[in-house]
């Protein structure tokens, strides 16, 4: 192999670099985005973050100038080919993308592009975002041109760091809106630590590849695989360390409290105002605390993030032996059974799973244009 695989490898290098310094989403995602490009020697790259609304959260490219970028206009949406990388488990490799019978045409500024490469970028079930390149830059010296098997495979790789470094950006941002600064400084140590040595492993192991490369292509390749399983190992533990997180707050002034500190923060520092009512309720096995303080940020978050709401309400009120969360917004509220990764973006898995979890249930209430109301009961203790 030529030195092209090699600074790509050290392109790996740097991303896995990036995630241990860098924890705000965007910068993260210019990080994949340029190591993508240069991984795989290709003209353009992209990686898109999709909203709950067929569009994208947030598109960042690497190859197209800014004014370019802005010639082009809006965030593209979710349909044709960028569609198939959110809803198809697999790579698309495609010699003409313009040939392709999904094909939707581009914007009049939008530059010329041939050959493509894509692949999701996936957290356990959920579609978390895409990556997308093309033209490969070539002629290759046998006169062929395009995207090869082995470059499906590097990109597959560096996916693999994509969901981690997403998912760390992502619930690093959530610790930011935590209510006191003491709890947010824990939690980014909690991340830190679950994840640090497999990191460290991740480019130690890509280093390694990178020396193989030439002599031994055979270990290289393992060196390879071992990065995509130590990438996996590292997701799995930082699911786990968050999950596991009770925050100090709950633990010391109980539930009531905690969503009372935490509402007032959020009315004051988000546009929408957010209002807290409780009615009768007392403490609750900590289990459930801890369960329903998960679904309220999770849902506010939704709602002061993803609704254009200009209202939240916050309720939270006795029942029978134990407590009703009640979380309503007056924004533009979805279709809970229109698609599945609809739910899976709006973290309403993950919602239910917490309220099972704790012998409770999750309800969602939302249509087009007539808000969002989610409700959790549990049976107390």
């Amino acid at each position: 192999m030529t030195d092209g695989p090699r600074s790509g490898l050290s392109a790996v290098s740097s991303a896995l670099l990036a995630m241990s310094r860098h924890l705000e989403v965007r910068d993260v995602l210019k990080t994949i985005v340029a190591s993508a490009r240069e991984l795989l020697d290709a003209e353009y790259a992209a990686l898109g973050v999709p909203d709950d609304h067929g569009g994208f959260a947030q598109f960042v490219v690497d190859g197209v100038s800014d004014e370019q970028w802005k010639a082009i206009g809006p965030l593209p949406r979710q349909h044709g080919i960028l569609a198939a990388m959110l809803h198809e488990d697999g790579p698309e490799r495609l010699a003409d993308v313009r040939e392709d019978p999904r094909f939707g045409g581009w914007p009049s500024a939008h530059p010329d592009m041939s050959d493509f490469l894509g692949l999701p970028i996936r957290d356990g079930d959920e579609t978390i975002g895409a990556l997308f390149l093309a033209n490969k830059n070539c002629p290759k010296p046998d006169g062929s041109c395009g995207f090869t098997e082995d470059d499906e495979q590097l990109l597959g790789i560096l996916a693999q760091h994509a969901a981690i470094a997403l998912t760390n950006a992502r619930l690093y941002e959530r610790s930011r809106e935590l209510t006191i600064a003491e709890e947010r400084t824990r939690l980014a140590h909690e991340l830190h630590d679950a994840v640090s040595q497999k990191l460290f492993s991740l480019r130690l192991t890509a280093q390694a590849a990178a020396k193989l490369i030439d002599r031994d292509p055979v270990r290289a390749k393992g060196e390879l695989q071992q990065v995509a399983v130590l990438a996996a190992e590292a997701a799995d533990e930082l699911r786990t360390a968050v999950t596991e997180l009770r925050p100090t707050a709950l633990d010391e002034d109980g539930l009531v409290a905690t969503l009372r500190t935490h509402v007032k923060v959020l009315d004051r520092a988000h546009a929408p105002r957010v209002t807290f009512r409780c009615e009768g309720v007392r403490a609750l096995p900590a289990s459930q605390e801890e369960a329903m303080l998960r679904v309220a940020q999770e849902a506010l978050h939704n709602a002061l993030r993803h609704a254009e709401a200009e209202q939240v309400d916050v309720a939270l009120e006795k029942h029978g032996q134990g407590a009703v969360l009640r979380i309503t917004d007056d924004g533009q509220g979805f279709e809970p059974r229109a698609t599945r990764s609809a739910g899976r973006h709006l973290g309403l898995v993950s919602m239910r799973d917490r309220a099972s979890g704790v012998g409770g249930r999750l309800t969602v209430e939302s249509a087009p244009g007539k808000g969002t109301t989610i409700e959790m009961e549990v049976p107390g203790g």
